[in-house]
């Protein structure tokens, strides 16, 4: 069994806020990151899926075919763009790493089996990197 891990990146922006507190509670909770005209970020996404070796191929993930599942389902509705404005998910839940990494998980799922045919290879896990000093990772059993 191997497990085959591909990295992508993105540029956006957001701000951690909820509606539920207020201004004084949002900065307490968040800090700097709970400005009001947010902040962007350089995300480093890693992508790992599981599986066993082909014969015929002798690959365990066709990367060509993840590569444009990541690119329909993550950079192409989320490069460049305000997080908490442009993606419909986060107007109603604070768009945390650990929650973007849960909506990243959540979209790669619903369009998995309908790319990857057959019972291999699994998507296993999202990492998400988002500076130097914060990493988030999530397994994907972990997400309905």
């Amino acid at each position: 069994m191997f497990r085959v891990t591909r990295r992508y990146q993105f540029a956006a922006s957001h701000r951690l806020y909820t509606p539920l507190v207020s201004e004084e509670a949002n900065r307490r909770l968040y800090g700097k990151c709970a400005q009001p005209y947010g902040h962007g970020h350089n995300y480093v996404i890693e992508v790992s899926a599981r599986g066993p070796l082909e014969a015929h191929s002798g690959r365990a993930v066709d990367l060509a075919i993840l590569d444009e599942l990541v690119r329909r389902q993550v950079l192409e509705p989320m490069e460049h763009r305000n997080l908490n404005l442009e993606v419909e998910v986060f107007r109603r839940t604070v768009p945390t790493s650990e929650n973007l990494g849960v909506e990243i998980c959540r979209r790669l799922k619903r369009s998995w089996s309908t790319v990857f045919a057959g019972d291999w290879p699994k998507l296993e896990t999202i990492r998400i990197q988002e500076t130097s000093r914060n990493a988030f990772e999530i397994r994907a059993d972990e997400v309905e």
